[in-house]
């Protein structure tokens, strides 16, 4: 059985090659090649329509195209007439009347005129009612014909072209026919079932994303708090409808951007449907309006300067044989190259007549209503990529609007029956949807709303451009009561909302100052100009210079239940008007009737001033600039990602566009081509903003995520734990709306230096003279004067005791330390064992080691002066000295001399310091006002009052 099919299968490439046919074609390096007749050619007409409007010739087909590989133009001609007898050239006339022109970019590229008759194409030559009209044939061409297309033609994207044929009576020489199709290279930016597809994926992420994070919890302000960090689908649609609806501006745009818009076109409703666009058309009948109104050119209307006009005079002034120099400069040789085919005729038909095998490489009449293909004026220009006359604008947008709405509910009611179901089988373990469960039809109704206010702009404009254009009664009534409904109910949910939020308060104006000053974004790297108020500027801005102020008065709402919850904290009021305004900030909640003002006034300039395109460019440019900075100072959303799309890129874009789009105008008359550049720009900023939004979308589903396992321990993927983290932090914040903690400001470096300012002497024990002397004092220049190390490095022990000697010492007499020295752990061992008399020799040690002896004393002075200790007398006198100045009181042990030795006593005091000592040969130690007995060595311990420096 596999060797038959086997067989099969390689005869198919032959069997395939035997049907297809093939002709010759000359490379541009000159070789010849066979070609598929059938191949994509490099240029050819697509839809086409009357711009006549009252022609006497019905054409039914007409189709060109050129072929670059060969050098040859191939036309085809089908249709019928109501003519009875018209001879459109008499045989033999040296006059002509058909006429075939292609225009590129708005220039003449290439034309040609000739007789039916010469041609041989017999249905034209007598032209009869009886008789079909077919015409076809291959017209060579050269290089010095074609030289005025551009290379570039053949590769561009949407290239902008268009052919004409023009037929004219002889006996009247008058135009009798006239039909324009649009040229392209098959390279367009109109992808709808691709692009379309991937917005629409995107999209139903997004709003599962943002359905999720409403409907889990049970808590309404932590629920309210991750819905408003989840992408808005009204932010979604509100960058959709912006690119789509800038095409409403009635303005002359370039084939270009018209094929990027199309891609949009479902996001605003204008989707085409067959069955739906007839029953439109049945409710319309046969008034279409009036294109002209907003600069089109409608399809089977009077379109005398489609490609520039004609002149008749110079049509029947032309010679045949002028016509025909090109090629040869015989009637015979003419025939030639235009004659009817019959074996042969494969080659001169791109496809054939409907009754046999159609090829991709040709157009359509466009319907009615629709303009002249080629012509992308206003909305009828941007509409008839999808087929969709301008009188069916409103129509096509409400039915499918409407659609939406039976959809949201009945989606609702289905996500009830499944939870109801996996609940009755206990399949749902979680238990964090039973609010969404228990106010099912309150979700429902809110989400009605919800896709209401996301279509507010959109039915706006659709219900004032069908007032403006007026296609029918019948419409026009259907859309003062859908602007009536809409209109109303938005406005009633605003102002109860902000009623029920401001009813228990009153308002205060005072002085105030709006403050120009210095600032820095994106994170403190570039400089930048802001404004705030006097009484709003915090502690950071407040310290930022004012550049200039001005006197002016604000208005601030005081509350007069000082007690009441916060918007964003009130359960009641969260369940009952969260759909409205639960994304803005809580200092920001009243944004959204601010916002609906502002869509109703872009519909305003967008449909009811269709026609003008000057009022709505530069109505429009002021609106969007005041609208983009008033929303750039209030920042409405909570979450940066909202605030980043709709604030900043949304806003620049629309500023951009309509700013680009006034270059469109027919009046300032610019070249096509440099319409073309500058819209590939309006398409590059569109693009950008395109891919911001999908962007944020992604994240938005991956942090919709984790808020809906915020209840789960076991996150995975466990990578992003960290990430998850700080996005709980976030969040924790972002309610609260208090401006950002401002960062600390950088720490000076830090230096060895201090300021001597001045100097005090105090007196010590070892001064000699009068008690009374006065304390000197030296005052120093105040000096930064930075520590040098020390001639003698002082060794720092932990825990023991600092070893200052005079000698040593690099400071000032008057600076040096008052305090006794510190104990060591070994001082206090040594000292616990001082009651045995076999430690008097180590203690003896120890006071050595602590206090070195001054070459000029029996003693050193513990303060690291020279104290001569000679005589009871000049102790005596230090002691008294020292009382009367009233110094602080130290606790020291009692030290004594006995048996040449010292005997260091036991003290209660917690910080031991020896601050006296003993003479020798016996003296006794003179202690203030007590005394020790020297002949007892095992008295109780005694506390030492000294005072202390």
């Amino acid at each position: 059985m596999l060797c038959p099919l086997t067989l099969a299968l390689s005869l198919l490439p032959l069997l395939t090659s035997a049907a297809q046919q093939y002709v010759q074609a000359t490379l541009s390096d000159g070789v010849t090649v066979l070609v598929p007749d059938a191949r994509q050619p490099s240029l050819y007409t697509q839809n086409f329509g009357d711009c006549l409007g009252n022609s006497a010739v019905n054409v039914t087909r007409f189709d060109a195209a050129y072929y670059q590989d060969n050098m040859t133009v191939l036309f085809h001609l089908e249709g019928n007439t109501n003519v009875a007898n018209e001879s459109i050239m008499k045989q033999g006339v040296d006059n002509v009347a058909v006429y075939i022109g292609v225009f590129a970019y708005g220039e003449s590229r290439f034309d040609l005129t000739f007789n039916p008759c010469m041609a041989q194409i017999a249905s034209l030559c007598p032209m009869n009612r009886s008789v079909p009209i077919e015409a076809n044939g291959i017209i060579p061409v050269n290089q010095q014909d074609v030289s005025g297309i551009p290379p570039l033609a053949f590769t561009i994207p949407d290239f902008e072209g268009q052919a004409v044929l023009r037929l004219f009576s002889n006996s009247s020489q008058t135009e009798i026919g006239c039909y324009s199709a649009v040229i392209t290279n098959g390279a367009t930016l109109s992808h709808p079932s691709a692009v379309g597809t991937v917005l629409g994926l995107f999209t139903v992420v997004a709003i599962i994303a943002s359905a999720a994070t409403a409907v889990y919890g049970d808590h309404i302000p932590t629920i309210r708090t991750h819905y408003a960090h989840s992408l808005s689908i009204f932010v979604v649609f509100a960058v959709f409808h912006h690119i789509f609806y800038t095409g409403a501006l009635s303005m002359n745009w370039p084939s270009v951007t018209v094929a990027w818009w199309s891609n949009f076109a479902w996001t605003a409703g204008m989707i085409y449907s067959r069955p739906m666009q007839d029953s439109i058309n049945q409710l319309l009948g046969s008034n279409h309006g009036n294109l002209s109104m907003v600069g089109a050119a409608g399809s089977g209307g009077a379109s005398d300067n489609i490609a520039g006009g004609y002149s008749i005079s110079q049509i029947y002034k032309r010679d045949a044989s002028k016509v025909y120099w090109r090629w040869s400069s015989s009637v015979e040789d003419v025939a030639k190259h235009l004659r009817q085919r019959g074996f042969e005729s494969h080659i001169a038909k791109r496809a054939a007549s409907s009754n046999s095998v159609s090829s991709p490489w040709y157009g359509r009449p466009v319907p009615p209503g629709l303009p002249i293909p080629g012509n992308f004026s206003g909305l009828a220009g941007t509409l008839s990529q999808e087929l969709i006359p301008a009188s069916n604008a409103f129509m096509t947008g409400f039915l499918w609007f409407v659609i939406l709405i039976v959809l949201v509910g009945i989606s609702i009611l289905a996500f009830k029956c499944i939870l109801e179901i996996l609940s009755r089988h206990r399949w749902l373990r979680t238990k964090r949807l039973g609010h969404f469960q228990n106010n099912w039809i309150r979700y429902t109704i809110q989400a009605i709303l919800r896709t209401i206010h996301v279509a507010f702009f959109m039915m706006m404009f659709l219900t004032m451009f069908e007032f403006t254009f007026s296609s029918s009664g019948g419409v026009d009534a259907v859309a003062a009561l859908v602007f009536m409904a809409v209109l109303i109910c938005m406005s009633y949910f605003a102002a109860i909302t902000c009623y029920d939020r401001l009813h228990c308060g009153h308002y205060e104006v005072r002085p105030d100052r709006l403050h120009l000053v210095q600032c820095r974004v994106l994170s403190n790297r570039i400089p930048w100009l802001g404004l705030g108020l006097e009484s709003q500027r915090s502690e950071k801005s407040g310290q930022r210079p004012s550049i200039y102020s001005l006197p002016v008065k604000s208005i601030r709402y005081m509350c007069d239940e000082p007690q009441r919850l916060n918007v964003h904290d009130d359960e009641d009021f969260i369940e009952r008007r969260g759909w409205i305004f639960a994304r803005f900030r809580r200092t920001r909640w009243w944004f959204f009737p601010a916002w609906l003002f502002y869509e109703f006034i872009r519909a305003c300039f967008y449909g009811g001033a269709a026609g003008h395109p000057m009022t709505q460019v530069f109505g429009l440019l002021v609106v969007e600039t005041l609208a983009l900075v008033a929303i750039v100072l209030a920042r409405p959303f909570e979450g940066r990602r909202l605030n980043a799309l709709m604030v900043y890129f949304l806003g620049f874009s629309k500023v951009a566009t309509v700013a680009l789009s006034a270059a469109f105008d027919p009046r300032f008359n610019l070249p096509r081509i440099t319409t073309t550049v500058i819209g590939v720009v309006i398409i590059v900023i569109q693009g950008i903003l395109t891919i911001l939004l999908l962007g944020a979308i992604a994240v938005g589903a991956i942090t919709s995520y984790m808020s809906l396992t915020r209840n789960t321990e076991d996150f995975k993927p466990r990578s992003w734990a960290g990430l998850r983290q700080r996005y709980f932090a976030h969040l924790k914040k972002a309610p609260l709306d208090r401006p950002p903690t401002p960062a600390p400001s950088p720490e000076e470096p830090k230096e060895p230096y201090f300021h001597v300012k001045t100097v005090r002497r105090e007196i010590k024990i070892g001064d000699k003279g009068d008690d009374s002397a006065p304390i000197s004092r030296c005052d120093l220049p105040a000096s930064r004067t930075s520590i040098s190390k020390p001639e003698t490095v002082l060794t720092s022990r932990a825990n023991s005791v600092a070893r200052l000697d005079n000698r040593q010492s690099s400071l000032p007499f008057g600076a040096r330390n008052v305090r006794g020295a510190s104990w060591s752990t070994r001082d206090f061992e040594a000292h616990n064992k001082a009651d045995s008399p076999s430690s008097s020799r180590h203690v003896s040690a120890l006071y050595d080691r602590t206090y070195p002896t001054h070459p000029n004393s029996r003693r050193g002075s513990m303060y690291g002066t020279p104290v001569h200790i000679g005589s009871e007398a000049s102790l005596a006198k230090g002691d008294d000295a020292l009382q009367a100045h009233q110094q602080p009181i130290a606790r020291t042990p009692a030290i004594r001399e006995s048996d040449g030795g010292l005997d260091v006593r036991r003290s209660r005091a917690t910080s031991l310091d020896i601050s006296a000592i003993a003479g020798i040969n016996g003296s006794e130690l003179r202690k203030g006002p007590s005394t020790v007995d020297e002949g007892s060595s095992h008295q109780d311990d005694e506390i030492v009052e000294e005072p202390r420096l």
